[in-house]
C-alpha cells in the first residue's frame, strides 16, 4: 500500500499524473472518499496526464463521461445509486475493456460487479487543514 499526502489541488493533480504514467489499458480504478474528498480533482489530473484537454466534471447526473486521450478514459460516478442492484443495469462491464482506463467514483456502490485486480484510491480529507491522505493499493486478481 502506498500512502501519500497532498496539500493542494496542484499536488493532487501531480499525484494523479504520476499514477496515470503507471497505468495501462484495461486498468479499472475504484475511487473512495466522502463527498468533497477530492475524487473528481484526482480524475482531472489523471485525465490531463492522458492528454485529455476537455474539461472533466463530475458525471453525477449523467453517470458516465467518456474522453479520448492517449488512452480512452471512462469516468463513472455512482453517487446517485443506492447500491449494486441499481448499478447492475448500467452495463458497467462494457467499460472494463482492454483499450481504455475506467475510473469509478463511489465504486463501493457497485460492490461485487467490478472486475478483479482493481486499483483502489482511497481519499481522506482533513477539513481543518485541507490535507488529503491517499491510500493506493491494488486488489489481488482472482
Amino acid at each position: 500500500m502506498r500512502i501519500v499526502q497532498t496539500h493542494s489541488p496542484d499536488e493532487t493533480w501531480a499525484l494523479a499524473e504520476e499514477l496515470a504514467g503507471e497505468c495501462g489499458p484495461g486498468t479499472v480504478i475504484a475511487l473512495h472518499g466522502k463527498l468533497g474528498a477530492g475524487k473528481t480533482c484526482f480524475i482531472q489530473g489523471f485525465a490531463a496526464a492522458l492528454g485529455i484537454t476537455e474539461p472533466i466534471t463530475s458525471p453525477t447526473y449523467t453517470l458516465i463521461g467518456e474522453y479520448q486521450g492517449r488512452l480512452p478514459l471512462h469516468h463513472i460516478d455512482l453517487y446517485r445509486l443506492a447500491g449494486p442492484s441499481e448499478a447492475l443495469g448500467l452495463g458497467l462491464e462494457e467499460y472494463f475493456d482492454v483499450n481504455g482506463i475506467t475510473a469509478i467514483e463511489w465504486a463501493e456502490r457497485a460492490d461485487g460487479l467490478l472486475p478483479p485486480g482493481l486499483l483502489h484510491v482511497c481519499i481522506d480529507a482533513d477539513e481543518q487543514t485541507g490535507i488529503r491522505t491517499f491510500r493506493i493499493y491494488r486488489e489481488n486478481a482472482k
